[in-house]
């Protein structure tokens, strides 16, 4: 059965993105990643922010598709603003729905979650099985938090380097 891996690049003080969403920050640190996830991932959940977002691949070949074009497959936006259709993009208007079909996509694989806001959505729903850090050697100072939450502490057991399983 797929698990729920919210797997991020973030700013050392603990950024996903800047200000408005900005992710031209990033660019200069794409390349391979220190944990090859890529082939790990049978399906993405993301957020609509962060679909309808900006690209850190703008400009290069890899723009506007999944990891700069380094993966293919199923990806389900959560949205109450669904838009025109795009293929193998599925436009989800509850939490539970999207889960359920990125899961169902994903078989064995994980389900990656892209987006802070879908990430608390599933941390808080006990959805959320694993989280993967890479940290990029930058201070942004403000922007998109990893998770922006308010609630009690949540454990993490570390799996590996910067890769923690949630603690029911």
């Amino acid at each position: 059965m797929a698990k729920l891996l919210y797997a991020f690049s973030c700013s050392i003080d603990g950024f996903i993105a800047g200000p408005g969403g900005d992710m031209s920050w990033l660019t200069p640190f794409l390349g391979p990643p220190p944990v090859d996830i890529i082939p790990r991932i049978g399906a993405l959940l993301v957020g609509r922010r962060t679909y309808d977002g900006d690209d850190p691949h703008r400009g290069g070949p890899g723009e506007g598709k999944a990891f700069g074009g380094g993966w293919e497959g199923p990806q389900f936006v959560l949205t109450h603003r669904p838009a025109d259709p795009v293929p193998g993009v599925s436009f989800v208007g509850d939490l539970a729905s999207a889960v359920a079909a990125a899961s169902a996509a994903a078989g064995e694989k994980y389900v990656n979650v892209l987006g802070a806001d879908v990430a608390r959505q599933c941390l808080e729903a006990g959805l959320l099985d694993e989280v993967l850090a890479l940290p990029v050697p930058v201070l942004l100072g403000s922007g998109v938090q990893i998770f922006s939450r308010v609630g009690p502490a949540v454990r993490l057991s570390e799996v590996g380097p910067c890769w923690y399983r949630v603690v029911p």
